[in-house]
């Protein structure tokens, strides 16, 4: 795993407005709302109240009444992917639109208004990897950061990670830190110096069912313990529990095949 960042919620406070290209929210598209509430209500201690329609039923999930994520229903008759999308906070959305387009990228959604709440569009980078841009209006994305249950971090895995990150800076104006171990075709997209977000190259040892994605990493107070919840819950374990230079992570599927990965830091 590429660098991981300090909390921008110590002790659990707010963040401020995110800057853009900053990770601030993560939704997730899934079959059965209410089973996939059940799931993560039990695995980080979710509540759930509703969110903006526009896309059909939504729900925001909260940790101790602050937003932290989203869950949304997908439409029956559209055959796509269950999986966590990450959004990237953008000060025009119509811009950053624009640019994914000009860029290589492909739009898949919007943009549009999510009421009052904000406007946001979906897109691909040129590789296929799916992510969200958000425009904050009432809704500034997640409320609450540095405990357990929240998003720490986001993951681009993808065949080659030099070629796509130069897409990403040049939406956001990253800077790149390069990982400094042999053998590893790793990066960290940076903002004024702090890391925000990962991009690690697996060449043609990425699966082929799976293809560029972005993984989410939530954080947990004891991996090894999350892990044993996730699989009494219906979920499913892909890469066991194992210590990295940034902390324990491991990587698992929801009872709807969505990847994401918990990670205890070190502290």
């Amino acid at each position: 795993m590429t660098e991981a960042p300090q909390s921008a919620g110590p002790n659990g406070g707010a963040p401020a407005r995110h800057t853009p290209g900053t990770p601030c929210w993560v939704s997730l598209m899934a079959h059965q709302v209410a089973a996939t509430e059940a799931f993560y209500g039990e695995l980080f201690g979710w509540e759930f109240r509703p969110g903006p329609q526009q896309l059909g039923p939504y729900v925001r999930a909260l940790l101790d009444g602050h937003e932290v994520a989203g869950i949304g229903q997908l439409p029956p008759d559209r055959r796509l992917p269950v999986a966590w999308t990450p959004y990237l906070a953008s000060d025009d959305v119509d811009l950053t639109a624009e640019t994914v387009r000009l860029c290589g990228g492909t739009l898949g959604v919007g943009p549009l208004d999510a009421a009052e709440a904000g406007r946001l569009a979906i897109g691909s980078d040129p590789s296929g990897a799916v992510f969200g841009v958000w425009q904050a209006g009432t809704h500034q994305g997640t409320g609450v950061s540095g405990v357990p249950g929240t998003p720490v971090w986001n993951e681009l895995v993808t065949y080659e990670a030099a070629t796509v990150a130069k897409f990403y800076e040049t939406l956001f104006g990253y800077e790149e830190r390069r990982s400094t171990a042999d053998g590893l075709d790793e990066l960290t997209l940076c903002l004024d110096g702090r890391p925000v977000a990962g991009v690690r190259g697996l060449g043609p040892s990425l699966p082929r069912d799976r293809g560029p994605h972005w993984t989410t990493y939530f954080e947990v107070a004891d991996t090894d313990a999350a892990l044993s919840r996730v699989v009494a819950l219906g979920g499913h374990v892909l890469d066991p529990a194992h210590d990295t230079d940034r902390g324990r992570t491991a990587t698992v599927t929801d009872p709807e095949g969505a990847r994401f990965a918990l990670l205890q830091r070190r502290r």
